[in-house]
């Protein structure tokens, strides 16, 4: 009897704790497995590296409201999560179970992001907004931008460093580094300057940070894409000719001042190689990001006979284009008399 009552006690037990550990199992899958998030559509979170699993927590209950947060503290509990540092952007569904959140953010499955990057003047400003896009701020890239040495490293100077940016908008991951960054833009470089483009650009007698050179003058002059092929080829004809080149833009960027709607003679003379009055053949590089459209436009110059060109009077952005100094002179009067009358002083 004793024997027997023993076998059913333990028996029993066994039971008991079988269905402890069945319960626990479910409450376990429950909390760790099954959804836990309902959303209408997906949402993202940004993850810095000094992220915890607390605030990586907090991130996801600020843009879903899970059923319970508990499978979250378990997992990361068990799995030494915060020994690592973590970063990206990462998406958060609909019927997301803590386990697929968790997943995700260990294997570093990340949402890529659209980074545009701009036709802008300096690489103070392309750095301001690329920090506004992706998780470096201004200053990490700036370290690149503006370092002598590794820009060497990569071929350029610091004058022609520009020319290795190509505005438009790549997909990339939002963690991405600054270096990581910039081969990201040297492979697109290399894409863009294809066979076709090289020989074009060879049959200019340029390399292509010079043609880039030539097209962020070409942008300078003006937005109209169509105009800009009319641009390009008058700045080869001068310097098939041995012209100067003549180009307000690179007046203003010799002076520091963009914002200026009227060049003075004064400010003809001012000592720079960026100062195309001054100065014979190409500036020693761009003095913007030229965009594609601008090296497009270079590279598939309208062939015609002008060598002048000045600004219209009707202030739309566009030019009156000449081929003698007389035409260009009584196409610059009308100019200048439109600006007087709206006393633009300079």
């Amino acid at each position: 009897m004793k024997k027997r009552r023993l076998i059913v006690t333990l028996a029993s037990l066994i039971a008991a704790l079988t269905t402890i550990a069945v319960i626990s199992c479910g409450i376990l899958y429950y909390l760790v497995k099954s959804p836990q998030i309902s959303l209408e559509e997906t949402a993202y979170i940004y993850i810095y590296p000094h992220d915890t699993s607390t605030t990586i927590l907090n991130k996801v209950r600020g843009v879903a409201s899970p059923s319970s947060t508990v499978g979250f503290k378990i997992l990361v509990k068990h799995n030494n999560f915060d020994k690592v540092a973590r970063s990206g952007k990462y998406a958060i569904c609909d019927k997301d179970s803590w386990h697929d959140i968790y997943s995700r953010i260990v294997r570093k499955e990340q949402t890529p992001v659209k980074v545009v990057v701009p036709s802008v003047r300096n690489f103070q400003q392309m750095s301001r907004v690329l920090s506004e896009q992706l998780m470096f701020d201004s200053l990490n890239i700036m370290e690149f931008f503006a370092n002598p040495t590794y820009i060497n490293q990569l071929g350029y100077t610091l004058e022609t460093f520009p020319t290795l940016i190509l505005p438009n908008t790549y997909e990339v991951y939002w963690n991405i580094m600054p270096e990581q960054f910039i081969a990201r833009m040297m492979k697109e470089r290399r894409k863009f300057w294809n066979e076709e483009r090289l020989a074009k650009a060879k049959a200019l007698n340029m390399t292509p940070e010079e043609v880039a050179t030539l097209a962020s003058i070409v942008d300078e002059e003006t937005n109209n894409n169509a105009e800009k092929p009319i641009v390009a080829g008058l700045y080869i004809n001068r310097l098939k000719r041995n012209i100067s080149l003549q180009a307000d833009p690179t007046v203003k960027f010799a002076l520091g001042d963009f914002a200026r709607k009227r060049i003075l003679l004064a400010d003809l003379e001012v000592e720079s190689p960026y100062n195309t009055y001054k100065r014979t053949g190409l500036p020693p590089g761009p003095i913007r990001i030229a965009t594609i459209a601008g090296i497009e436009s270079v590279l598939n110059y309208a062939r015609h006979d002008y060598i002048y060109m000045c600004a219209k009077e009707d202030f739309s952005g566009t030019h009156n284009f000449a081929t003698t100094l007389s035409q260009h002179n009584a196409n610059a009067r009308r100019y200048q008399e439109a600006l007087n009358k709206l006393n633009i002083k300079k």
